[in-house]
C-alpha cells in the first residue's frame, strides 16, 4: 500500500498532465510485452508490436537493453523517467543523457539489489552509453508508440475531460476519489494499491497525476520521495480493437464519416487543437467540423482565454445515443470497458517474457 499524505497547501497543487507522458508511455508498455496480464485491453497493439519486432535488430535490443532497466518489478531507475518527459520526448531524453554519473550509479546500485541489473547496466554512468541508450528509446517510441499517438492522445484528452467534470461536480474530493479503482481517498490520505507498503508524504509539494494508455491497473510512483510527487495511472475507457463494422455506421451516413467522428470525440469534451489531434486533421479543419456542428445545435463551443472548449448539446447527445442503439454489433465482440482482475497486478520481474 502507498500512503500519499496530503496538506491543505498540496490540495491546491493538485496537477494532471496535459498530454501523454513519452517515457511513461515507453516504460508502460515494456511492462505490457512482460505479461499477459491485461492483454485483451491492447490486443490490437500487442499484436502490430511483436510483428514490428520479431526478427529485427530493435527486437533483440529491446529485450536485452530496455527489459533489463525497465523491468516489470516493483524498482525502476527514476532518472530513466524524468519529470521534463512531460514536456515531450526530446525533453526527456535529454534529461536522461544529462543525468549525473553519481546519481545513475546509485540507481542502478538499488535495481541491481532488488530487482537485478544486467552485467553492462554499470557503465550506464557514462554519458556515451546514455547517449545510446536515448536513441535505443527514440527507435522503441517511434516503433511501437508513435503510430498509436492518435488514440494515446484522445484517451488522456478524454480523461481530462472526465476529471474536469468531476472536479466541477463534486470538487477535488470527486477528482481523487474516481481516479482509479485501486485509488481511495480518505483525507487526507490517498491510498494506493501498491507493490511494496511505504508512505509518502508531498510536504506541500503537490501531486502531479499522469494518466497512461499503457499503464494497467496497478498506479506507478516514483522511488525516491525527494523527487518531485507523481502519481501513474491508467486513464477510463476503452482500450479493446474497433469492431469490423464502423461503430459510428448510422452516424456517418448522416453526417460524414469525419464529422461523425467529431460528435463523437466531443462525448467528453475537447479543444479545437485536441480534437484536431483525435481526428488526425489540421486545426482549421477541426474548427471548420466544430463550426457546423455548433451551427446545427449539436456543439457548444466555449472560449477561455485563447483554448475553446467544445461539448455536446442535449441535442448532439441525444443524437449520438439514438444512433448507438441502431448501430450493429458483431456476435462474440462484447463492449469492453476496463474492467479490472480480481486483485491489483503485482509488477514481480518477467524479463523478456512475450517479447
Amino acid at each position: 500500500m502507498l500512503r500519499i499524505h496530503f496538506t491543505p497547501q498540496d490540495l491546491a497543487r493538485v496537477r494532471v498532465a496535459t498530454a501523454p507522458d513519452p517515457l511513461w508511455e515507453i516504460t508502460c508498455s515494456l511492462h505490457r510485452l512482460q505479461t499477459s496480464r491485461g492483454r485483451w485491453a491492447y490486443a490490437d497493439w500487442y499484436r502490430e508490436t511483436r510483428a514490428a519486432l520479431a526478427g529485427t535488430q530493435l527486437g533483440a535490443a529491446v529485450r536485452r537493453l530496455l527489459v533489463p532497466v525497465l523491468p516489470r518489478a516493483r524498482y525502476l531507475p527514476d532518472f530513466l523517467t524524468p519529470h521534463v518527459s512531460a514536456d515531450g520526448l526530446d525533453h526527456g531524453l535529454a534529461a536522461i543523457v544529462d543525468t549525473p554519473p553519481e546519481r545513475v550509479d546509485l540507481e542502478i546500485r538499488t535495481l541491481d539489489r532488488i530487482t537485478g541489473a544486467p552485467d553492462w547496466a554499470h557503465r550506464l554512468r557514462e554519458r556515451e552509453t546514455r547517449e545510446e541508450l536515448a536513441k535505443l528509446l527514440r527507435t522503441y517510441h517511434e516503433a511501437v508508440i508513435a503510430p498509436h499517438e492518435s488514440r494515446v492522445g484522445a484517451a488522456l484528452a478524454g480523461e481530462r475531460a472526465l476529471l474536469a467534470r468531476h472536479t466541477l461536480d463534486t470538487g477535488l474530493d470527486g477528482l481523487l476519489r474516481g481516479l482509479s479503482p485501486a485509488v481511495r481517498w480518505r483525507p487526507p490520505v490517498l491510498h494506493v494499491d501498491y507493490v511494496e507498503d511505504r508512505d509518502l508524504h508531498l510536504a506541500g509539494r503537490g501531486l502531479h497525476l499522469v494518466p497512461s494508455y499503457f499503464c494497467w491497473q496497478s498506479p506507478i510512483s516514483m522511488a525516491d520521495d525527494t523527487l518531485k510527487p507523481v502519481l501513474v495511472y491508467p486513464v477510463h475507457g476503452v482500450r479493446a480493437t474497433a469492431p469490423d463494422v464502423p461503430a459510428d455506421a448510422t452516424l456517418a451516413a448522416l453526417l460524414g464519416r469525419t464529422r461523425a467522428a467529431a460528435l463523437r470525440s466531443l462525448a467528453l469534451g475537447a479543444t479545437t487543437s485536441e480534437l484536431a489531434r483525435q481526428l488526425g486533421v489540421s486545426v482549421p479543419t477541426a474548427s471548420h467540423h466544430t463550426t457546423v456542428l455548433r451551427d446545427a445545435g449539436l456543439v457548444f463551443s466555449h472560449r477561455h482565454h485563447n483554448t475553446v472548449l467544445h461539448t455536446l448539446t442535449p441535442l448532439g447527445a441525444a443524437m449520438l445515443r439514438v444512433t448507438s442503439r441502431q448501430e450493429p454489433r458483431l456476435s462474440g465482440s462484447p463492449q469492453i470497458t476496463g474492467a479490472t482482475e480480481a486483485s491489483p497486478e503485482q509488477r514481480a520481474p518477467q524479463p523478456g517474457a512475450g517479447l
